[in-house]
């Protein structure tokens, strides 16, 4: 069977007039698109703009909460109480579906973003607020998650469907955790490292750590290049065309999961 793989990004990552990226040049070239929701960056108007031109370019929408932190980007922990977070997810994956459905398009996943992201990889609390939240909206999306993690466990125990995510530009822990961004190296700027990366874990299953390390990831689904990268659109264009030419079909995972 041929191999498949869904690229996302995230995008709509402005606020008001300050613009993060350029969200109009890497779309062409994804599979999904995890739409900031307000709360660590986005508001109305951009959010609108962004599922707009998903659907122009036949790029699938997903939803991308944060803690409540506009000022720190959504990168640092936050200590909320289980409802208090459900409540934070529920509100910011309503207001993505309430955009996506006036544009025409269904929502198709949920990914955590930066802090929320991290903290859920690793905690049961965390995760089960998530996983809580995304089921009341809408048991049909699919949350990523990162292979092994506690959020890929519990997401799944909540009866929700789990694609597995691989970051194609952060560096990787022995652990299979991202390297923290506050440490050098972090984040991987070359493109071709990052294309041979890719193109490694979606064929043979594995990635290099930082520490050089093998790190097994046997059940990746989706790819991340984020849209704050220098070159991002450059380098997702370059991505896409790797893998095709090396038999990989890149397509929305919601026509595989």
């Amino acid at each position: 069977m041929r191999l498949q793989i869904d690229i996302n990004c995230d995008l709509g990552e402005g606020y008001g007039a300050f613009k993060v990226g350029n969200d109009a040049e890497v779309m062409p070239h994804i599979t999904s698109a995890n739409v900031a929701c307000g709360f660590h960056a986005g508001d109305p108007v951009t959010i609108a703009n962004t599922i707009r031109l998903a659907k122009k370019n036949k790029v699938a929408v997903g939803a991308h909460p944060s803690y409540p932190d506009l000022m720190g980007f959504g990168r640092r922990e936050m200590r909320l109480t289980s409802e208090e977070l459900t409540d934070c997810v529920i509100y910011q994956v309503g207001a993505l579906q309430g955009f996506a459905t006036a544009a025409g398009v269904s929502l198709q996943h949920v990914k955590a973003h930066g802090a929320l992201y991290n903290t859920a990889a690793e905690d049961e609390e965390t995760s089960r607020a998530i996983a809580h939240a995304v089921k009341a909206v809408d048991d049909s999306l699919v949350v990523f998650a990162p292979p092994k993690s506690v959020l890929a466990r519990m997401a799944a125990a909540s009866g929700l469907r789990v694609a597995h995510e691989f970051f194609a530009d952060r560096a990787y822990n022995a652990d299979g955790s991202l390297v923290s961004r506050k440490l050098a190296n972090s984040v991987i700027k070359d493109p071709v490292e990052v294309v041979e990366r890719v193109v490694n874990c979606v064929k043979k299953k594995w990635v290099l750590s930082s520490s050089g390390d093998v790190v097994t990831l046997d059940d990746v689904q989706t790819v991340c290049v984020h849209g704050d990268t220098l070159g991002a659109a450059k380098l997702v264009e370059t991505l896409r065309k790797a893998l095709i030419e090396a038999d990989v079909e890149v397509k929305p995972f919601r026509g595989f999961v």
